[in-house]
């Protein structure tokens, strides 16, 4: 049932929706223009429809429109500029290099204009050493400038027609992975299983969140429709959309250490029943996921209130038998209470009715999304040999330039195109992504290969040809941002079957493929490894400093919670944000790392430990902002709960000015709130929530300063590392 469920949620994704649009923006027009006995021409329009639409990534309608009408007019400059030069092997080579490092260039603007960039440098390549005559030219450029407006005519009535179900689609995968992300959490509650070995996959799943959580932002909060319609549909996905965020806080919070609360639990067994309840719920997010994939209003699927209350009972019992302390417990069981009350708020939501939507959040909306502003400034300000951007903008001119030139120098490849494609696709910024593309894209040319030989070695009616080729290039494109290697496997079929249209001898084709593949994959591996290479280990006390000073500023919330200048909502939920933004670009870095050659990995146990001991920090911090908002209304804050709080903000301080770099500015400004006497109680307090809350500050404080401690490792051993080598240079 849930395999059918999964396979269905497929066929209503966006990825399949993107699939299904490009399809038909490049094969109906070869279709059409084949009838009319005009298939080159046909061609010609499914090109500009193809590297428009791959240009057209998720995103605000007024975003993705620039982004089209951007990538048909650049392509055609890049056309007009390849084929003026195309005669002489000089001056190709300079325009490559040039082209492709003005591309590359276009990814310090934001990810849409570097997907722009891409389809230009694409662009470039298709026509290298391509003659053209005049009218040649003039007529290629007639037909694909159709194909580039049937594209965005089409992709734009699309929008018009169901304005909102793009935004659904990225809703839904963003709950499915909010589920993952709280089934590992329910592994936490399973004594058989590694707590550091989950705290890495749960970091690994929380980028995933985090990725697709920017992407509904976009959605909502920059669509002109979302913010100014009066209807409910706009309201509806945004107020489920600020639960799922608010879920997926509670799903962060921890109220005690795991392997305390195994040790102490484990053998009653009442911890199996809290994972088997919190996978129960994340069916239930997965169904919700599902109805609003299938665009249909979502129905709870479970009552929780029954086994709530079996949980009190169980809870009740194992205080009377083994007479433990089980106010933790209790207070786990809050929790999973507030993520059902959560859950049953988003089936509530589907009764609204216009007039009771408040629109305040969407007013403030635009807080919540980076601007996307084309800012030429940015170009100037990463030319710089520290800039990832620019680095492998200077890598990628030169070894395009380079690997055409050589190549036709010493006449290695009969098609340098595929050896300069797969250098493009697979040559990424850092050398970890470059690595695990150049092994995809190898492995599934090759099995691709393979399958495409044997359909044109077995069928050999056209008609059944065509209908595999429009099968492939939909599983292609439906599946390049699901699983790359997949994509890659059905993508080489479609070529290979296209090119049995035009082309007899296909099976050399395949061995050129596959060959010229190889080439253009060491060739990319090498550089990334040579030229200009950008290890995560030099750049990693970035990451680690921003992480610290998000943390930092989302704890500060509870002095200025107890100091009585309560945050608002929209500057809670932005504090909340950017730690959990911050999170996730740590974790990134980190697996990266990861990814990299033995001898680059530095100090990556360090990292290791940093990156566990942050996640951690973040889940105890949550549950003590929740703490501190419920304490404040009982007055049960103590002052030794006041100096704990103000000792974790001192190591945290401490670690961020340790990974500070002495030559910059530093812009970090510590929290100080002066507390009157008044909010505070002057008794220290013994019940139950009070020493929960003061062990639960004792164990952040020991987080805290164990980070203050390996940050403060981490730094004597750069030190160190740094004299070391000013000490070579001097002997040299």
């Amino acid at each position: 049932m849930k395999q059918t469920q999964e396979i269905k949620s497929f066929f209503y994704s966006q990825y399949f929706a993107d699939g299904i649009r490009i399809t038909i923006g490049c094969i109906i027009p070869v279709i059409i223009f084949a009838a009319m006995g005009q298939f080159i021409n046909g061609t010609f329009v499914s090109l500009g429809a193809l590297l428009v639409g791959l240009s057209d990534t998720p995103g605000a309608p007024s975003h993705r429109r620039t982004g089209m009408y951007f990538a048909g007019i650049l392509t055609i400059i890049t056309f007009i500029l390849t084929v003026s030069v195309n005669s002489n092997i000089y001056l190709l080579t300079i325009l490559i290099a040039a082209l492709c490092f003005i591309f590359a260039m276009f990814a310090v603007f934001n990810a849409r204009a570097a997907n722009v960039g891409l389809m230009c440098m694409l662009m470039m390549l298709i026509h290298v050493d391509t003659p053209f005559t005049l009218y040649s030219a003039l007529t290629y450029l007639f037909y694909y400038t159709i194909g580039c407006l049937w594209y965005i005519i089409i992709s734009l009535s699309i929008t018009q027609i169901r304005p909102y179900r793009l935004t659904q689609q990225e809703l839904a995968e963003s709950i499915r992975h909010v589920a993952d992300y709280l089934r590992l959490k329910a592994n936490f509650y399973d004594i058989n299983v590694d707590n550091d070995k989950n705290y890495l996959k749960l970091i690994e799943k929380q980028v995933e969140v985090n990725d697709h959580q920017e992407n509904v932002r976009n959605l909502l909060f920059q669509s002109k429709r979302s913010i100014k319609d009066t209807t409910k549909t706009g309201r509806y996905l945004t107020f489920v959309f600020n639960d799922i965020i608010d879920l997926f806080e509670q799903s962060m919070a921890t109220h005690y250490d795991y392997n305390a609360v195994s040790e102490k639990f484990g053998h009653t067994g009442i911890l199996n029943e809290f994972k088997h309840i919190i996978l129960k719920l994340t069916n239930e997010l997965d169904h919700i996921a599902y109805q609003l994939n299938a665009n249909r209003i979502p129905t709870p699927m479970y009552n929780f209130d029954q086994e709530i209350n079996l949980m009190h009972k169980r809870i009740d019992q194992v205080e009377k038998d083994f007479q433990y302390n089980t106010i933790a417990l209790r207070k786990i069981l809050i929790n999973v209470r507030d993520i059902i009350r959560h859950i049953n708020d988003i089936y509530s939501y589907s009764h609204l009715k216009s007039t009771e939507i408040n629109k305040q959040e969407i007013d403030e909306a635009k807080k919540f999304i980076e601007p996307s502003i084309i800012d030429f400034k940015k170009i100037r300000e990463n030319l710089t040999l520290d800039s990832t951007y620019f680095r492998h903008a200077l890598r990628m001119a030169i070894v395009m330039s380079l690997s055409y030139f050589v190549a036709k120098s010493f006449h290695i490849s009969q098609n340098i195109f595929w050896i300069l494609l797969t250098i493009m696709v697979i040559l990424k910024p850092g050398f970890g992504l470059t690595k695990s593309r150049n092994i995809q894209r190898l492995m599934g040319t090759i099995i691709g290969g393979l399958i495409g030989a044997f359909i044109l070695f077995m069928v050999h009616d056209e008609t059944i040809r065509f209908v595999l080729l429009i099968f492939f290039f939909l599983s292609a494109y439906s599946l390049f941002r699901v699983n790359y290697i997949v994509a890659v496997i059905f993508m080489t079929p479609y070529v290979l079957i296209m090119l049995s249209f035009v082309s007899t001898n296909t099976i050399e084709v395949t061995k050129e493929r596959i060959f010229d593949t190889f080439i253009g994959g060491m060739i990319a591996f090498l550089s990334s490894y040579v030229i200009f290479p950008n290890w995560e280990s030099t750049q990693v006390k970035v990451s680690m400093q921003k992480l610290l000073t998000a943390s930092y500023h989302y704890i500060a919330l509870t002095i200025k919670e107890i100091a009585g200048n309560e945050p608002t909502v929209t500057e809670y939920k932005l504090v909340r944000k950017k730690l959990y933004v911050e999170t996730a670009n740590m974790g990134s870095t980190f697996q990266r790392m990861l990814t990299e050659p033995k001898n680059k990995q530095k100090y990556t146990k360090d990292v290791n430990k940093f990156v566990i001991f942050n996640h951690v920090l973040a889940s105890f911090a949550v549950t003590l902002h929740n703490q501190v908002t419920s304490s404040r209304a009982n007055h049960s804050i103590t002052k030794e709960h006041v100096k704990l709080i103000r000792r974790i903000l001192s190591s945290l301080e401490s670690a961020i000015k340790d990974l500070s770099n002495p030559n910059e500015e530093n812009i970090f400004t510590p929290v100080d709130f002066q507390i009157p006497e008044s909010l505070i109680a002057v008794d220290e307090i013994g019940d139950d929530n009070s020493n929960l809350m003061t062990e639960q500050l004792q164990f952040i404080n020991k987080i805290a300063a164990d980070i203050a401690k390996l940050v403060q490792q981490l730094k004597e051993k750069t030190s160190a590392e740094s004299g070391d080598l000013m000490l070579n240079k001097k002997v040299q």
